[in-house]
């Protein structure tokens, strides 16, 4: 579907997560979580999340051996164990960083009959949860693989929502709706240069509690810069 010229555009909010919508990074703050269940060795675990963080943050990431480590401890204590897990993880984490100006943005696109999509490079076991706390159905996130059995095997299915990925699951999300990216007009809020590929793409791109980086590519292009906390 491509628009016409004078049609009006259907309207798509995206939203990266991890310090875009909420001032933590939930992977890591999850990883932490499991380090005080005592599922994981708390120094080995600190130590190899410290070094895939440093790559993120360099734009070096493996997220293929990124996803094994992090899916390690869930899929060692199971689904049960795991879900009630994160259930605490929620209350006594996550909804404590979800704060005002975050929701009210959500919520006031929304109020103006606009598609809202969280995109994350953050797995759906992580993340789905947290979604619905925001009101979002829409969740476009790593997916998880899981074998003849159900049982996740820490590898992705699909094609990972993260970088270029992130452009390619939003066309595939449009695309399921007959949608294009010449028939909406999108916005994508994210912090991070690692999502520069859909930041690029998008109608109005926002630079989000920016990092260095973004922020300084953001001024320099005259991008938004919205401060949410």
């Amino acid at each position: 579907m491509t628009s016409h010229p004078g049609a009006v555009k259907r309207r798509i909010a995206l939203f990266d997560l991890d310090h875009t919508l909420i001032p933590i990074d939930s992977d890591y703050e999850w990883g932490e979580f499991t380090i005080a269940l005592g599922w994981c060795d708390g120094h080995e675990f600190k130590r190899r999340n410290a070094e895939f963080f440093a790559h993120y943050q360099a734009g070096t990431l493996d997220i293929h051996d990124y996803v094994r480590f992090a899916t390690q401890a869930i899929r060692a204590q199971g689904a049960t164990k795991s879900i009630a897990a994160h259930a605490r993880f929620m209350s006594e984490i996550v909804q404590k960083g979800i704060q005002a100006a975050a929701r009210d943005l959500v919520r006031g696109h929304q109020a103006a009959g606009d598609d809202t999509v969280i995109v994350t490079a953050t797995n759906e076991f992580v993340t789905r949860p947290i979604a619905e706390a925001f009101g979002v159905p829409e969740l476009i996130a790593v997916e998880l693989e899981r074998d003849a059995a159900g049982q996740l095997t820490g590898e992705i299915r699909g094609i990972p929502s993260f970088r270029e990925g992130k452009v390619a699951r939003v066309q595939q999300w449009l695309a399921d709706r007959g949608l294009d990216w010449d028939a909406v007009e999108s916005t994508f809020y994210s912090d991070s240069m690692n999502d520069l590929p859909l930041l690029e793409k998008v109608t109005h791109p926002v630079a989000t509690n920016p990092d260095e980086r973004l922020r300084a590519l953001a001024t320099e292009r005259g991008w938004r810069i919205l401060e949410l906390f």
